[in-house]
């Protein structure tokens, strides 16, 4: 019977109907694989009907679980919403946790050195910086805010374009020693690159290389671009950086700075449940006023040649 159904319950199936299978679900949830296993058969006893379709790789949502879902959305909604007014009319002081997403090289190359002046305005706000190679869908939960070089898809989804920055290539003193100094575009097809592994890119908004060389020689891959750019210091190639990352790095010489580049644009994502909340609100505006602050991150069309293809999102 419905009444009998608990919100413990409920969120266990929607974790379950997110992560597919049962045992992500007990890791999200910090729970053993019997519990979650319990819940669900409890919770499906509630209903008198099945909501999942067990398969050898997971759990699948049958066609009551699909409808069952945007329900539980709902009441998760209701709930945060609850929650985050209960947390706002105690206290004026910012408290709490937010957890942020985003790409490796931003993460760890321009956002992490920057949250200590956060830190000094909001000493009780915690940030959860975490680094994703693929989306983050923060209407799943997965995150609290999600900063991405495309615009995601996803229901409920506030997305505001904060940024734009300028990629360039470059590369050592000993590569180009050894290989010499491209004088034009076309001399490109003459030297080695390094690059991400295609087949574990996730979103084709990383395929930058690909906006100034067709087909280029890769002598090294690696998915992480703090590796693509040490490989490039070490000698192996020549590597297509953002301009975040080429800070304090005199390693690495420009190549074709004023005919190879290309550009791309930040997102900041939140789901429109978390968008009023203080503590989100407050990380929010520090990730807008720091990029908005700094030229490199707004930078135009007209300051780069030549101009590039559109990138978005890979379907997952």
């Amino acid at each position: 019977m419905f009444d009998t159904i608990n919100w413990d319950d409920l969120r266990v199936f929607l974790c379950a109907a997110r992560a597919g299978n049962l045992s992500q679900t007990a890791k999200r949830l910090r729970l053993d694989h019997s519990t979650v296993s319990r819940r669900i058969a409890q919770m499906e006893a509630s209903l008198g009907v099945a909501v999942f379709e067990r398969h050898r790789t997971g759990l699948k949502l049958n066609e009551v679980g699909e409808r069952l879902l945007r329900h539980a959305e709902r009441v998760e909604s209701a709930v945060i919403a609850i929650r985050e007014e209960a947390s706002a009319s105690d206290t004026q002081e910012l408290v709490g946790t937010v957890r942020l997403a985003t790409m490796e090289g931003i993460a760890s190359l321009y956002l992490a050195q920057r949250f200590a002046k956060l830190r000094r305005t909001t000493p009780q706000l915690t940030v959860e910086l975490v680094t994703s190679a693929q989306t983050v869908y923060v209407h799943k939960r997965e995150a609290d805010l999600f900063v991405s070089f495309f615009r995601p898809p996803g229901p409920g989804l506030i997305s505001e374009r904060i940024g734009k920055f300028r990629l360039g290539l470059f590369a050592s003193q000993d590569y180009l020693d050894h290989h010499g100094m491209p004088a034009s575009l076309r001399d490109l097809q003459d030297h080695w690159f390094v690059s991400y592994i295609e087949d574990l890119i996730q979103v084709d908004s990383v395929r930058w290389l690909a906006d100034v060389i067709e087909e280029p020689k890769i002598a090294f891959h690696s998915n992480s671009m703090i590796a693509q750019m040490n490989a490039a210091a070490g000698g192996l190639g020549i590597v297509m950086l953002p301009s975040f990352a080429k800070r304090d790095r005199p390693d690495l010489i420009p190549v074709l700075p004023a005919l190879a580049g290309t550009v791309r644009e930040v997102w900041l994502n939140v789901h429109s449940d978390l968008q009023f909340a203080p503590r989100i609100r407050a990380v929010r505006a520090f990730l807008k006023n720091t990029l908005k602050q700094d030229p490199d991150m707004q930078v135009t069309l007209a300051d780069v040649v030549p101009q590039p293809r559109t990138a978005d999102c890979k379907n997952p």
